[in-house]
C-alpha cells in the first residue's frame, strides 16, 4: 500500500483486529471523479449515511479493475488521499441500471437520497466515465452495486 495515510489507518485497525491480519491489504479508494463530490461522499461514509456505491461494469472492465467481492476491505480517502475510514463490503450484486430502486438510492445517501437524484448524478457520472472509451451509458447497462459497513 503506497498511501502512507491509508497504510497507517490499516495498521491502527489491525492493532485492534488481529483476526483480520491475514486479509489482503485493502484497496485505497476515493469516491467520484471530482474533489467536491469525493470529499462529500467520504464525509457521508464517516457519518454512517452512505452505505453503498455503484460502479459500471464497463468502467471496471475498461480500467482492468477486478470485480469487488463480499468481505473486501477498502480504505476511503478524501480527494487529497488522506484516509478517512475503512469499509468492508457486505453485498455485491450485478444489476441493470433500470432496476435501481428508491431503497437502494437511499443507501447511497447522496443529495436528497431520492431515486431521481441518484439517476441524474449517476447517469452524468457514467457518461463522463465511459466517454474516453467511446461508449455511452444505457438503461440496460450492468452496474456493480456494492453495500458496505464502515468498520473503522
Amino acid at each position: 500500500m503506497e498511501n502512507t495515510s491509508a497504510r497507517n489507518m490499516w495498521g491502527d485497525y489491525l492493532d485492534k483486529h488481529l483476526e483480520d491480519a491475514f486479509h489482503e491489504a485493502p484497496e485505497v479508494i476515493h469516491f467520484c471523479d471530482n474533489e467536491t463530490d469525493a470529499n462529500n461522499c467520504a464525509e457521508l461514509v464517516k457519518n454512517g449515511i452512505k452505505k453503498a456505491t455503484t460502479d459500471s461494469l464497463l468502467g471496471l472492465q475498461y480500467r482492468n479493475e477486478p470485480l469487488p467481492k463480499i468481505g473486501d476491505f477498502k480504505v476511503v480517502t478524501n480527494w487529497k488521499g488522506e484516509a478517512q475510514c475503512i469499509i468492508q463490503l457486505t453485498s455485491v450484486k450485478l444489476k441493470p441500471y433500470f432496476s435501481i430502486d428508491a431503497s437502494y438510492a437511499q443507501l447511497e445517501g447522496e443529495g436528497d437520497k431520492s431515486l431521481e437524484y441518484w439517476k441524474k448524478t449517476h447517469w452524468d457520472y457514467y457518461t463522463r466515465e465511459l466517454e474516453p472509451f467511446g461508449r455511452v451509458p444505457r438503461e440496460s447497462m450492468i452496474l456493480v452495486c456494492q453495500e458496505f459497513e464502515r468498520i473503522f
